[in-house]
């Protein structure tokens, strides 16, 4: 599922609606995989946040927005939902466990 506003602010019957039909779907942001999605993997919104006040921080001390550079998100995070994966009867191999941020279960 892409990142889009009116997407997000239906997480909750998205996330019920793949749990119906058993669709074993991918989130981009955290939010979902805590709502029952199955697992998500995106950039950190907190992170983003916080490093968007910094940039802008910048650009009210007097900083040229023309001299600043390009700003990208430098923190990216998987969460796996042990519970939906369960449910879905699928198994969660070793290597993406250990390589989870996050856990829920």
């Amino acid at each position: 599922m892409p990142n889009e506003p009116f997407l997000d602010s239906q997480r909750v019957r998205i996330v019920a609606l793949s749990a119906r039909y058993s669709v074993p779907a991918v989130y981009s942001l955290r939010e979902y995989a805590a709502a029952g999605g199955l697992l998500s993997y995106g950039f950190n919104l907190p992170d983003s946040y916080r490093r968007a006040g910094i940039y802008l921080g910048r650009v009210l001390k007097g900083e040229k927005r023309a001299d600043l550079p390009v700003q990208q998100p430098e923190e990216f995070e998987l969460i796996i939902n042990l519970k939906t994966a369960r449910a879905l009867g699928l198994t969660v191999p070793h290597s993406l466990l250990s390589r989870a941020d996050e856990l829920i279960d």
